[in-house]
């Protein structure tokens, strides 16, 4: 959904806005799977562990990225981002997804972006963020950072409002 709109709404011959998975198996290809089957390009930013994870064939060619550092993979992953969608993971998806707010917390990401956490029974289970809120962890405009989605639709449209409002597309 998200490279069709993308599609629909450059101005040029070029996709404006590309679909970008940590590259991997699963719902990471998923999504690069997603944008190619509807026309666009997908970003892969693979990170070289020894026995996990391999550059899934989804990646358009030209952007398929291997990473040695974890430091630097959430680097680009978060330079050039608009949004961020956060599924259900481990202690990376933990590690991206609270980096992340963080910077956004503090002002070291000072571009406007979208955080969307998808599957809220999962993450609330996970992480209690209202627990974090009474005990003064965090303060309530920490929250508002947070939208939470259960299906595609919801999620879509999160995003592409959020798009629209930020950068100033159709």
């Amino acid at each position: 959904m998200l490279t069709k709109w993308s599609r629909r709404n450059s101005t040029d011959r070029e996709q404006r806005f590309v679909v970008c998975s940590g590259g991997g198996p699963g719902i990471m290809q998923a999504a690069n799977k997603g944008a190619i089957r509807a026309g666009g390009l997908s970003i892969g930013l693979n990170i070289s562990l020894p026995h996990e994870q391999f550059p899934n064939p989804f990646i358009s060619p030209e952007l398929d990225f291997e990473f040695h550092y974890f430091f630097m993979r959430k680097f680009w992953f978060v330079y050039l981002a608009k949004a961020l969608v956060v599924f259900p993971g481990g202690f990376g998806t933990l590690d991206e997804l609270m980096e992340v707010l963080t910077l956004l917390q503090t002002g070291k990401i000072r571009k406007k972006m979208s955080v969307l956490i998808y599957g809220t029974s999962y993450w609330k289970k996970i992480i209690n963020f209202d627990a974090l809120l009474e005990a003064g962890a965090i303060g309530r405009s920490d929250l508002a950072m947070i939208s939470f989605a259960d299906d595609p639709v919801t999620a879509f449209k999160f995003l592409t409002k959020g798009i629209r409002t930020n950068y100033g597309s159709k």
